[in-house]
């Protein structure tokens, strides 16, 4: 029997498709006549193995990766990826340029210019964030080893909805908080990562998708643990794994499959971010999204509470007060911008957003 479940609108890990749950809890105990967990049973086994290869076709199939990019499934999330990219990617005597967007390029930046030198293309740090750089205020480096970017900014609230023109130069992108939220063309990158815990399953595995080509620049004499081609040598599996969750990212992905694929999963995600948005917007002034109009995220949407001209934080903490009493969760923003922030990830449905707009009204009027 299923507990009641609340409106789950945390950042990440994050809300997790109920089927998906539901399969997992049929098969924690013992999973395809094994008689065990798949959280016990051997990465070295036929049974592992195949739960593996599913993960990985999933990722193939539901992103559509082209036969000459590697899938690989490692450990330390995103931000272990911060070190990896320019350890791996990294040419002596060649710059890396990234476009600095917010929290997650910061740590990108300060990573990479441990290894090599680091030219910032353009930033908005000076607007807070609020918005991205256009294409027009580049200043690229004509032969720089790659070009990072982050595509979805989970704590300032913007996401990318074109590509930036690198000319030619490998684009490398963080997708940790929109992966498998729209239709993406693989081949307009040279690498892509992404954490789990948003969109691909439970925290524990990161997703890098890679061109093969790519993976050979690194040094040999990198620790085998920080070079990718030691995971695509041994099909990720060098070291033991995160087993069950590489086992969740297969049931997350094959769901997407079954529910129309990232075709209808982008309409479900669009017309999520536009009644949410249309709430906000709608409001007479009341929440207010500080995010330039153009770059809003569908993933992450941050809003404040006005009184008059200012941002009112205690009818803000009052809100999230409320909001946790009526059963919705994680609508706290983060701390180093304030106000509200609703993570409407994949697995949170229509139904829940719907919800939540009904309570926001239902606040504005008694409080407004």
């Amino acid at each position: 029997m299923f507990t009641h479940r609340i409106h789950n609108f945390n950042a990440g890990p994050a809300a997790i498709p109920l089927p998906v749950l539901k399969k997992a809890q049929e098969e924690f105990l013992n999973f395809a006549g094994t008689g065990m967990s798949v959280m016990e049973m051997s990465h070295r086994s036929k049974e592992f193995e195949a739960v593996l290869a599913r993960a990985i076709d999933a990722v193939k199939t539901t992103l559509g990766v082209p036969d000459d990019y590697a899938i690989i499934l490692v450990q330390g999330g995103a931000s272990m990826q911060f070190s990896m990219v320019p350890m791996n990617l990294g040419i002596a005597g060649k710059k890396i340029d990234l476009i600095q967007t917010g929290a997650w390029t910061q740590k990108a930046y300060k990573e990479a210019k441990k290894h090599y030198e680091v030219n910032i293309v353009a930033s908005t740090e000076s607007e807070n964030f609020m918005r991205l750089p256009t294409q027009a205020e580049y200043k690229l480096t004509p032969d720089a080893a790659y070009v990072h970017m982050c595509e979805n900014n989970t704590i300032f609230g913007t996401e990318y909805n074109w590509l930036p023109d690198t000319k030619g130069v490998p684009l490398v992108s963080d997708m940790s908080s929109n992966i498998a939220s729209r239709v993406i063309d693989v081949s307009k990158y040279g690498l892509i990562f992404a954490g789990a815990q948003k969109n691909l399953g439970p925290s524990g595995v990161t997703l890098v998708i890679v061109r093969k080509d790519l993976a050979e620049r690194a040094d040999k004499n990198l620790p085998s643990m920080m070079q990718y081609r030691t995971y695509i040598a041994e099909n990720s599996l060098y070291n033991t794994p995160p087993t069950f969750g590489i086992y969740m990212l297969a049931l997350t992905l094959e769901h997407i499959q079954e529910t129309g694929g990232l075709k209808a999963t982008e309409a479900r995600n669009i017309a999520k971010a536009d009644t949410l948005y249309g709430a906000i917007d709608g409001s007479n002034g009341f929440y207010r999204c500080p995010v330039h109009k153009a770059d809003r995220s569908r993933m992450n949407v941050n809003y404040r509470i006005y009184k008059g001209d200012k941002a009112d934080e205690e009818l803000e903490k009052k809100f999230v007060k409320e909001a946790e009493a009526a059963g919705f969760a994680g609508l706290k923003g983060h701390r180093s911008v304030g106000g509200l922030r609703a993570s409407i990830y994949n697995a949170v449905d229509q139904n829940s957003i719907n919800e939540l707009v009904k309570f926001m009204q239902d606040f504005a009027r008694k409080n407004g």
